[in-house]
């Protein structure tokens, strides 16, 4: 038997019965409040002084923040005294490097040039050939493949550093 076969058998409603109930009223018994209201009069409410907008710092955020303005300008000073301080040794280390580059002779500073071109040939030769065993025996992964790659960035690097000596050197020569 259907839910609707069983509601339809029993006793018949009131339309009073079978009628949604009402929904509750709400009753406005109590007035607005203006308690939250703010008072012009009470002494939560601050005034500044006619000048205000006139001063140099206005607001505790301000001053803080000014604060922190001079304590990094400070910071600034201190590491660009120390930067100076540094550039010297770094600039007596040039100009060492620099003079030894270009007191070498024509034919030494060919040869150092040679010399250099070899050992990255040379270098490259030889990992070159570690690569391929490796590939050989299939052994060959990311992690040979950056080794490999790291050697030759730094050398490349060391090369880059003499080689701007080198020819600051010939440069001051001619």
């Amino acid at each position: 038997m259907s839910y609707a076969a069983a509601a339809a058998s029993g006793p018949r409603q009131t339309p009073q019965e079978a009628a949604a109930p009402q929904p509750p009223e709400v009753l406005s018994s109590q007035s607005a409040s203006t308690a939250s209201l703010v008072d012009v009069d009470t002494p939560s409410v601050r005034t500044v002084p006619s000048d205000f907008m006139e001063q140099d710092v206005q607001t505790e955020t301000q001053a803080a923040r000014q604060e922190l303005e001079d304590a990094a300008e400070r910071a600034r000073a201190e590491a660009s005294l120390a930067k100076k301080k540094g550039s010297g040794k770094a600039r007596k280390a040039d100009s060492v490097l620099t003079k030894w580059f270009s007191d070498l002779s024509d034919g030494a500073s060919t040869a150092l040039g040679a010399s250099n071109l070899a050992a990255v040939v040379g270098l490259s030769a030889f990992l070159g050939y570690k690569a391929w065993g490796l590939y050989e025996r299939g052994s060959l992964g990311w992690k040979s493949i950056g080794i490999g790659a790291s050697i030759i960035a730094g050398v490349g690097i060391v090369e880059g550093v003499f080689g701007r000596y080198l020819y600051k050197g010939k440069k001051k020569q001619s």
